[in-house]
């Protein structure tokens, strides 16, 4: 029963990770989910109020610096939400790790998206085509949010292996 929630919130993340890829929409309702699901492990594992509050702190502070992000246009809204629910998960004590694993795979995912679009305009140069502004690419940054959740959900239990 102790992973049940844990296990539960990472079927919630691959779910989101595969939709962002398919519609570049993360929904709202398995969002809040993810968090949900944060204070029902945290209810089974008997989690203390400090610790609580603690956690609370780093999703707000995850909240706010996407946000930020979002308002420079650099993100989506579902990015934001979601953010703040993987760093409701990772809690001060892991909120640098995670947050270098969500950078590294947005990195990864920009470069990706950035050489595919080089190709295929390389591919495409010869046929008259309107060309896509720079602005109206995106990127599903849902997937490595959802990697970083769930480095989230399991780095304390394999620290307390």
């Amino acid at each position: 029963m102790l992973y049940a929630a844990k296990s539960a919130a990472c079927l919630v993340l691959a779910s989101l990770a595969v939709g962002d890829i398919r519609s570049r929409r993360l929904p709202t309702r398995a969002v809040l989910l993810v968090a949900c699901l944060y204070g029902i492990d945290a209810a089974v594992a008997g989690v203390s109020i400090a610790s609580l509050a603690e956690h609370l702190g780093a999703a707000a502070i995850g909240f706010a610096l996407f946000a930020l992000l979002f308002r420079f246009g650099w993100m989506g809204g579902g990015d934001v939400k979601l953010a703040a629910a993987v760093f409701l998960w990772a809690g001060p004590a892991y909120a640098w790790p995670v947050f270098f694993i969500v950078s590294c795979g947005g990195l990864v995912l920009g470069l990706t998206a950035l050489i595919m679009g080089l190709v295929h305009r390389h591919a495409t140069q010869s046929a008259p085509a309107p060309t896509q502004p720079a602005s109206s690419c995106s990127v599903p940054y849902g997937v490595p949010l959802a990697f970083g959740g769930i480095a989230a959900i399991w780095l304390p239990v394999l620290n307390s292996l």
